[in-house]
């Protein structure tokens, strides 16, 4: 009956555990079990169902150790048909999926007992039962198990127990919580000696430095359960994820993944990290044991992955932790120099202390100094050049050339290796002071061919890029190209860089070379480069061509001369019909209506927005690209009006667009057009690549030569005499104002302070009625003083213009105050001509800074000065004279004296050697001057340095500290008369005169008083 509810059997897995030891990668380890009933220790009834009642019964025994055991037995060996049951108790399960039965147990040999051939069975079966609770229903088979050995009446009789033990195992279990286990007995003669149910579990080990807890094993014989391991304290993965296999015996296997003992600590075993001691090192996770700091390093903790560096020790950067300490090398040794005029060759020996490295290099500074004073050099340019190179030299020599002439350098060799960045000191050097001597000139760039005919040509070149001195003049060879030999070529002297070579033959070629010549000689020859004449025929056509053309203008002329006579109303001073106006448009009822008369309305579709390039007093300004309707796309640049703007804020804003708008000429900057009908409202212009002129010249400071720069001013005065011819005024004329494109082109813009200028039959004037700021520096003094903006005081902020070109971007009249500009021009001082500036353009600044404003030059007028000097190079060479030989020869003081010098009485008040020192302030020093000779002016012209300095006074002054020198000024603003006196070789101007200004160039020592002092000065410190 009870049959029906048994089912399932189980196999015999391991009958024991034991220890087992491996000397493998990986060993698998042997599963451990969890015991949920045992009957070999129990004493009393076990309370087992016995089914029918004369089946199994429960007696007390002994063992085969003879130990007293609780035992189930059966023996109805003589009755047919058996069919005993045996029911345990309930038993938990706990956490198994899988159950195992130990059963150990005895069976009578059947053939031992006679007449029980029939019935005699030596087998029972194994059943289970799942279930939340004791219940009787629903038990299913395990297995039928028979004896390995059973024992008869001899072994009986002899107590021999042969003992039997068979396992077996059941599962999945899922259905409940627990199970009852059955035995049934079919006719066996048996006892149950022991019966022990456990389930097993893949052990706790730690393996790989990672630990793995017990994990019990699956379901069935053949799963796998996933075990997640970590790694051991001061142990990191190496490969993740770390994790092994509990197989259905209980046994590890198959690894994944491993940890390492982390940096500053090492394996003990393979359990176990243990840390570095003090002075160890272990730099990286692994297996590596810790290692000996190394020398110059020490660590001071356990654990240490880093031997940190002793005092004046460094590691370099592409060290490794293992490598020693280092230090920095000690200087270079014996530095000679090898000075040949603008070069110079230095050699050295190494460092006696090359650190314990085996990188050492050595770096070249070069310092260009005004004197034996180090605190007086700067850093060498960039146009010095270093050979083999300047940094990272391997070699102990350099060769330095494009030196200065007669200027004295300071050169200092570092010795440096891996770890001198490391060290809070500078790297150790050593230093050596040279002059260079008298350089011949370098070669001339190129030539230019100007002209040519049958039997001559004009060439032209510019000057060397380092004349090295005063250019006396230029040596030209040349020679038929069909003899190309040095023998017979000829030559040709010319002091200005042009020449005409006559007497040539026609359609011949020439190859010609120019080089030139100073005080310390010639230069190299420039390359060589080929000129031909033209031909006899083609040059008797020019001629005529030429001939035509003379007859054409004269006749041209004639024609202009008798509309003039016949047209006189033409010529009266007012512009004729023809000449386009500028109208104001604030005198617009409605501005709005100007913008739509002056300024194109753009499709704001057709404007895309790139990027921010600067912020003005309305909104930002962009670059962005301009697509108009069947047109190709142009960049611009793109103002726009800030958010929350005001309607007068927008008035004002467009009113810029209809003033350009009315502009149409190559020097002013074109408007594109305006977007006025969608937000933001934008002015769209030109985009000019180089930005403003102030800042594109400080950033290529001495890059142009001076007949590029003049190029500029006139472009930017062609611009202006447009505006003046309109009758407009700027009001705002500055470099930060002009724009300069691609091309180098230079176009006025920024019209937001320009205003209409009306006219009338005199002089026309615009009375400012605004109360707004004006920019000082740039505005002329009427216009300061008295709010009257003209073209002429276009004309004064034109020559400021012309002064921050020349000298590259530099702030007029420098740090001074605005209220210190205004008394220096009331005051007639006028800044000072820039570093090379020609004599004619800094005459031409001069005359635009005219106190006068009818005295003045006009637009058109300034225009054509420069085309001239574009004309004529040679004109741009004579540069402001820095000194003068007498007192008699010294320049007549104008109405208003230039190169800031204050201005003097004329020389014909002073009839005294006694009138000049006392002007001088010199006064006690009468009876010197006289007791040595110098009676009379003329005689004081003679005075020789010697003289000059052997006074106390002036060796006084040269020692004279800073604030002992400003002690000596009126003005509060005097500036450091001790740098000027070594850099300028004028230090009298500022003792005695001390003008409220930083820097003044030796040219300003034109006071008529110091001249003889000036020349002497400049003599002994050039």
């Amino acid at each position: 009956m009870l049959k029906d509810y048994l089912h399932s059997c189980i196999q015999l897995l391991n009958q024991s555990c034991f220890n087992y030891k491996c000397n493998q990668p990986f060993c698998p380890l042997f599963f451990v079990t969890d015991t949920v009933m045992d009957t070999r220790t129990a004493t009393a009834e076990l309370g087992w169902i016995s089914f029918p009642a004369n089946g199994w019964e429960e007696v007390s025994g002994y063992d085969e150790n003879l130990n007293t055991i609780r035992t189930y037995q059966v023996c109805n060996v003589f009755e047919p048909s058996q069919n005993n049951w045996l029911l345990t108790t309930y038993v938990d399960r706990r956490a198994a999926l899988r159950i195992y039965v130990e059963i150990r147990f005895t069976v009578r040999d059947c053939a031992s007992i006679p007449s029980v051939l029939g019935s005699c069975k030596e087998t029972f079966n194994l059943y289970y039962l799942e279930t939340d609770r004791a219940v009787s229903e629903g038990i299913r088979g395990v297995d039928t198990i028979a004896a390995d050995e059973s024992f008869s009446q001899v072994d009986f009789g002899g107590r021999l127990m042969k003992v039997n033990t068979e396992v077996r195992s059941f599962g999945p279990l899922s259905k409940g919580k627990g199970f009852h286990l059955a035995f049934q007995d079919l006719g066996a003669c048996m006892s149950l000696l022991a019966v022990r149910v456990f389930y097993k579990k893949c052990p706790s080990i730690v393996q790989n430095f990672a630990y793995f807890p017990e994990t019990l094993t699956g379901a069935e014989s053949t799963s796998l359960v996933i075990a997640r391991g970590s790694c051991i304290p001061n142990a990191e993965e190496v490969d993740v994820p770390i994790k092994l296999y509990c197989n259905g015996d209980g046994e590890w296997m198959v690894p994944i993944g491993s940890c390492s003992c982390k940096a500053g600590y090492e394996p003990d075993g393979d359990n176990l990290c243990r840390a570095c001691p003090q002075g160890t090192f272990k730099s990286s996770q692994g297996p590596g044991l810790c290692q000996q700091c190394p020398l110059n390093s020490r660590s001071t903790v356990e654990a240490a992955s880093l031997c940190g560096c002793r005092n004046g020790y460094y590691r370099g950067d592409m060290d490794k932790p293992q490598d020693l300490c280092t230090s920095v090398p000690s200087g270079p040794r014996n530095l000679v120099s090898v000075v040949n005029q603008t070069s110079v060759q230095l050699e050295w020996h190494p460092p006696r202390d090359i650190g314990h490295r085996e990188d050492l290099s050595y770096n070249v500074l070069c310092h260009r100094c005004h004197n034996s004073e180090r605190r007086l050099c700067q850093p060498c340019d960039d146009s010095v050049a270093y050979v083999p190179g300047r940094r990272g030299l391997k070699v102990t020599k350099v060769e330095i050339s494009k030196l200065r002439a007669h200027t004295t350098y300071t050169f200092d060799i570092q010795a440096v290796n891996g770890v001198s960045n490391k060290s809070p000191y500078p790297a150790q050097q050593v230093s050596i002071n040279i002059t260079t001597n008298q350089a011949a000139p370098s070669v001339v760039p190129i030539m230019h061919q100007v002209s040519s005919t049958s039997r001559s040509f004009s060439l032209s070149w510019p000057p060397p890029e380092h004349p090295n001195g005063i250019i006396l003049d230029y040596e030209i060879r040349y020679y038929d190209q069909s003899h190309p030999s040095e023998f017979n070529s000829s030559v040709v002297q010319s002091e200005t860089p042009s020449v005409i070579l006559e007497g040539l033959r026609p359609g011949t070629g020439y190859v010609v070379q120019v080089r030139a010549r100073t005080v310390a000689g010639y230069g190299a020859y420039s390359k060589e480069m080929l000129f031909q004449t033209l031909t006899d025929e083609l040059g008797q056509q020019l001629s005529l061509i030429a001939g035509s053309l003379v007859g054409g203008v004269c006749i041209v002329s004639l024609v202009a001369i008798a509309i003039i006579l016949t047209f006189p109303t033409l010529s009266d001073g007012h512009s004729s019909p023809g000449v386009k106006i500028y109208i104001d448009p604030f005198t617009y009822e409605d501005p709005n209506e100007a913008v739509r008369e002056f300024a194109k309305e753009i499709d704001p579709s057709c404007v895309k927005i790139e990027e921010v390039i600067g912020s003005g007093e309305f909104g930002e300004v962009y670059k962005g690209r301009l697509k108009p309707v069947g047109k190709r796309e142009i960049p611009v640049a793109i103002k726009t009006l800030k958010v929350g703007y005001t309607e007068r804020q927008r008035r004002d804003f467009l009113s810029e667009a209809s003033i350009m708008g009315q502009f149409d000429q190559p020097n002013i900057i074109r408007l594109e057009g305006v977007v006025t009908k969608s937000r933001p409202t934008m002015i769209i212009t030109e985009f000019m690549e180089n930005g403003a002129l102030d800042s594109f010249l400080r950033q290529n400071d001495g890059q142009f030569p001076v007949i590029q720069l003049v190029g500029m001013l006139r472009g930017i005065a062609s611009g202006m005499r447009y505006l003046a011819e309109m009758s407009y005024v700027h009001r705002d004329l500055a470099a930060r104002n002009i724009l300069v494109n691609s091309n180098l082109v230079c176009k006025v813009s920024d019209f937001g302070l320009s205003r209409y200028l009306e006219e009338d039959t005199s002089d026309p004037t615009y009375t400012s009625s605004l109360g707004g700021k004006i920019p000082v520096r740039w505005t002329a003094p009427e216009a300061i003083a008295y709010r009257k903006f003209t073209s002429a005081s276009d004309v004064w902020s034109y020559g400021i213009v012309t002064w921050e070109v020349m000298s590259y971007g530099e702030r007029p009249y420098w740090d001074m105050s605005n209220q210190d500009v205004i008394n220096a021009i009331e005051q007639d001082f006028r800044l000072p001509a820039p570093m090379d500036c020609p004599t004619v353009l800094h005459q031409l600044m001069l005359d635009c800074w005219q106190k006068d404003r009818n005295a003045r030059p006009k637009f058109p007028d300034v225009v054509n000065m420069l085309d001239k000097m574009i004309r004529n190079p040679a004109s741009l060479k004579a540069e402001i004279q820095r000194t003068y030989e007498t007192v008699e020869m010294a320049p007549k003081i104008p109405s208003h004296h230039p190169l800031l010098d204050r201005g003097a009485p004329d020389l014909s008040r002073l009839s005294s050697v006694e009138d000049w020192l006392a002007a001088l302030k010199m006064s006690q020093y009468r009876d010197s001057f006289l007791g040595s000779g110098f009676t009379s002016l003329p005689l004081v012209t003679q005075i020789t340095a010697e003289y000059v300095f052997s006074f106390e006074c002036f060796s006084f002054l040269l020692r004279l500290p800073l604030s002992s020198c400003v002690s000596h000024c009126s003005h509060a603003k005097c500036a450091s008369c001790e740098m000027e006196i070594w850099q300028g070789g004028c230090w009298l101007l500022h003792v005695y005169i001390c003008l409220p200004f930083r820097a003044i160039p030796l040219a300003a020592c034109k006071h008529p008083f110091l001249l003889p002092f000036v020349i002497m000065v400049q003599t002994t410190i050039t």
